[in-house]
């Protein structure tokens, strides 16, 4: 199996895991999407593929929120990205974490709460991201074997509010309000990406292309990383690593490009990830007629 995708079967209204790729785009578009059934979970490897042919009626996120021990993310981790905010390169990777809480799947609305409203003065931003999902416990790894650890890799929008954000040194706070960080569409087999270091990805908003950049541009690399978080700490398998964006956001425009209710979001990470879409909401907005 080269993919996983838990999601709701329209047969049964249960959580069933099936393997998909690329189904992202598929399932915004409202396109009916059949597969076999995968008896398992993501994290479980002796997981098979069965006979039984479902329907999806809802993607879920790739992994559930009890599968998930640790969201970790790194910050400022392209160079392009570091140029266009005008900040040094880090010497070491920037690492802040969020709740699983902020996390959600395909197609859920991205909501902007009251504490970063008005999207004008907060400027709520928008972040695809290249993710890793650790496969195994890691601990001292080496560069040259981290690898190995790695179960899966899948995609990120990492929205932030730059107000809070640039407000303090920890960015913590600004990037884990609840229902935030679209997460997705599916996990992509460590195996089925040999080089984590050649992946494309980009983050469209409202049909137009803001961020075009690639993994070659990371200042960590996906090996950099992994060595380096997993000293001292075991990184336990479920754990997912954020390893930051390329060029494109928001905030550094001129005038400055903020998220706000009605945005149309779409994140696609190469090497058989797919697109993440979103919309975005404003807590305690009027539905809109």
């Amino acid at each position: 199996m080269d993919s996983f995708n838990p999601f709701v079967a329209a047969e049964t209204s249960r959580v069933h895991m099936a393997s998909l790729r690329i189904v992202g785009l598929a399932a915004a578009n409202g396109k009916s999407i059949s597969a076999y059934e995968i008896l398992g979970s993501a994290l479980d490897p002796a997981s098979q593929v069965s006979k039984k042919v479902l329907t999806v009626k809802q993607l879920l996120t790739p992994l559930s929120g009890d599968e998930i021990k640790v969201v970790r993310c790194l910050g400022l981790n392209y160079s392009d990205h570091a140029a266009e905010a005008k900040m040094a390169a880090p010497k070491f990777p920037v690492l802040f974490y969020k709740p699983t809480t902020s996390l959600i799947g395909p197609l859920a609305p991205v909501t902007i709460p009251r504490v970063a409203q008005p999207p004008k003065e907060n400027l709520s931003d928008y972040e695809v991201e290249f993710t890793i999902v650790i496969g195994k416990p890691a601990r001292d790894v080496s560069e040259a074997d981290a690898l190995d650890y790695v179960l899966a890799y899948t995609g990120a929008n990492d929205i932030s509010f730059r107000k809070h954000q640039l407000a303090v040194s920890q960015w913590g706070f600004s990037k884990s309000f609840d229902n935030t960080n679209p997460l997705g569409p599916c996990l992509v087999a460590a195996s089925s990406i040999p080089d984590p270091q050649k992946v494309p990805l980009k983050c469209t908003i409202n049909g137009a292309v803001m961020q075009d950049g690639s993994t070659a541009d990371q200042i960590f690399n996906v090996r950099q990383t992994i060595a380096f978080l997993s000293q001292g700490t075991t990184l336990q398998p479920g754990s997912i690593i954020l390893t930051g964006t390329p060029k494109g956001v928001g905030f550094v425009k001129s005038p400055p490009l903020y998220l706000k209710d009605g945005d149309k979001m779409s994140v696609w990470v190469g090497g058989g990830i797919g697109t993440l879409v979103n919309d975005v909401v404003e807590e305690g907005a009027k539905a809109k007629l």
